[in-house]
């Protein structure tokens, strides 16, 4: 990874604030069932140094694992900096897999955490099981996404149109703070 792409880091501040950019306690699907969901990659709500895009970082993405969902034909998965407005890290859909090792992202569906210098931010996952396949997930790695709860909430309606697609979700949260 070269210097350049470490110092392109997420933008602080957004153009203008919305209602998009509200969670409340009970996060984007509060109608949903959970599942759980846990990491290796995340230590008393510290994301581990190894998944970040910084000088001492590895820019991997981070462990997860899941049982499977019983009716999922496939998953969706978002990372994103809930601090810089729903920057997102990591946007993939189609997956099958329910143990994914450290590393497994591939290409430009994964970027680190990079908050800037000595600032500390919060990067939410969400696992979302799906019944049937979506047209694609929506949303832009590497940007602010102020209509992520709209992108998540969508993933409820299949390639076919109907509602009804998402079974439940799976969701983890922790801190990273850049050196």
């Amino acid at each position: 990874q070269t210097e350049s792409q470490v110092q392109e880091t997420e933008e602080t501040e957004p153009a203008e604030t919305t209602e998009a950019f509200v969670l409340g306690d009970d996060g984007f699907l509060p109608e949903y069932d959970t599942f759980e969901l846990t990491s290796d990659d995340l230590n008393d709500g510290v994301w581990d140094e190894e998944i970040a895009a910084t000088m001492t970082g590895e820019n991997v993405s981070p462990e997860l694992s899941w049982e499977p969902v019983d009716g999922a034909q496939s998953y969706v998965i978002y990372m994103v900096d809930t601090s810089a407005y729903f920057w997102i890290h990591w946007k993939i859909d189609d997956v099958t897999e329910t143990d994914l090792p450290q590393g497994w992202a591939e290409g430009a569906t994964y970027a680190g955490p990079c908050p800037p210098p000595g600032s500390t931010h919060t990067y939410d996952i969400y696992i979302v099981a799906l019944r049937n396949d979506i047209d694609r997930a929506r949303g832009t790695v590497r940007t602010q996404n102020p209509n992520f709860a709209e992108f998540i909430r969508g993933l409820d309606t299949d390639v076919d149109g109907n509602t009804g697609n998402i079974i439940s979700y799976g969701y983890l949260s922790g801190e990273y703070t850049a050196p």
